[in-house]
């Protein structure tokens, strides 16, 4: 409980930091109209202002650790527009993820989805064996179309479950990529690649057109074995400790050897992983601050290729953890607009959620899809060939939500449509 008569509050352990970051909020309100629940609700405790007010109340033992907090915690996407819109520089979503942690190591989410959840993400998704083998499962039922009858046999909330997923790739193109790519032309350097976990088995042509890209610009790609998931999942569902372990893992698999860059295509990753100061104190600095999404990179050192046309209408669409979590809005944008042919079309608020957001799709499926209909509309209205966008989860509901409105759209990430503009060059000479 809160004890003033000292001055200073007596604080609930473990939230000390989220006390004093709380402290920086000035209730201010501009965060709101940021804020996708706010803005479907209207509720204030469903804002950014309205949930560091209950952190803070949680601190300093005014608020229970109860169902109230617990649902506000976990209806938040974690998008962190918020940090964008404050003045302030509130760190809104490292008070999010500790309070999440708290509320788990306090027993909340027992339920047996979220056992499910946590059993996935613990043992399944960091081990790449296990993870390979459920994808696996997976190809077969979406062969045989037991995955349009889960639809049918699963409870309403998870019902649009499988029509996220998209197809799983052949086995052999989602073998691992060399340890070792060689640098076309010139050497530029030397750079690490992050291969993902779910970027790896779901979207491994996305890797291979990565990697490609890396090497026609010059630069030498070293593509550890040892590494393995970056954390962001575990930490968005409050499990920091697996979230930590899997990052002190990663610090010491990328540190055999000297690179001018840690390059990812997946902006939950990289957002994860630049964050590896604040989940490893004295230990993650150095890596934090070499990790560089693909776009950002390529952009700051310059294309080089040659780059032939893509003849397309195409709307960026921001990942919220690149635009938000990183400040990276304007490279895969100049990107982009450097391949002969593509025209880059604006959309209503490309730098709004979809609603993805990890796996909140799958545990707050009607928020994530009342959050989706506004992205749709605004694509809709746009009507592109292409949209682009660099995170797994965002390339998954954006797809699903295309489909289901029936737009023509194709959905990619940026460095494959570089990629088709630099083999489309190859291919004229």
């Amino acid at each position: 409980m809160s004890d003033r008569r000292g001055g200073s509050p007596a604080l609930r352990e473990g939230f000390e930091e989220v006390y004093a970051r709380s402290l920086d909020c000035v209730h201010c309100g501009l965060c709101l109209p940021s804020c996708p629940t706010y803005l479907e609700t209207g509720r204030e405790v469903s804002s950014p202002r309205g949930r560091v007010y209950l952190m803070r109340g949680v601190a300093e033992g005014r608020i229970p650790l109860g169902d109230v907090v617990e649902e506000e915690a976990f209806l938040c996407l974690g998008c962190r527009a918020c940090e964008t819109a404050c003045p302030s520089g509130v760190r809104y979503g490292s008070m999010l993820e500790r309070l999440r942690h708290e509320l788990v190591r306090a027993g909340a989410r027992r339920g047996a989805a979220q056992r499910a959840e946590r059993l996935a993400l613990r043992h399944v998704i960091p081990h790449r064996a296990r993870l390979r083998f459920a994808v696996d499962l997976l190809a077969l039922a979406q062969r045989l179309g037991l995955d349009r009858l889960a639809s049918r046999l699963l409870p309403s909330p998870l019902r649009d479950a499988p029509s996220l997923l998209p197809t799983v790739p052949p086995r052999r193109a989602r073998a691992p990529l060399p340890e070792h790519v060689q640098a076309e032309g010139p050497r530029r350097g030397r750079v690490a690649f992050f291969t993902g976990c779910v970027m790896a088995e779901l979207f491994a042509e996305t890797n291979a057109a990565t990697v490609r890209v890396l090497a026609r610009e010059g630069f030498d790609v070293w593509i550890p074995r040892a590494q393995r998931c970056c954390g962001a999942l575990q930490a968005h569902a409050g499990d920091a400790e697996t979230a930590h372990a899997l990052a002190r893992h990663n610090l010491a698999a990328f540190a055999a050897s000297e690179v001018d860059a840690i390059v990812t295509n997946s902006a939950g990753c990289g957002a994860a992983m630049r964050d590896a100061g604040d989940w490893l104190p004295g230990e993650g600095e150095p890596f934090a601050a070499k990790v560089r999404d693909v776009c950002e990179w390529l952009d700051a050192v310059g294309l080089r290729a040659p780059r032939g046309p893509v003849p397309a209408r195409v709307c960026y669409d921001d990942p919220c953890h690149l635009v938000h979590g990183q400040r990276v809005g304007a490279a895969p944008r100049r990107l982009l607009a450097a391949v002969p042919e593509l025209t880059l079309v604006a959309h209503d608020d490309p730098g709004a959620c979809c609603g993805a957001a990890g796996t909140y799709n799958l545990t707050q499926p009607a928020m994530s899809r009342a959050v989706l209909a506004r992205k749709i509309a605004s694509l809709a209205a746009a009507a592109p060939d292409l949209v682009a966008s660099g995170n797994p989860g965002c390339l998954m509901q954006l797809r699903a939500g295309l489909a289901r409105a029936g737009l023509r759209a194709e959905v990619r990430h940026p460095v494959e449509i570089l990629d088709a503009s630099q083999r489309a060059a190859e291919a004229s000479h």
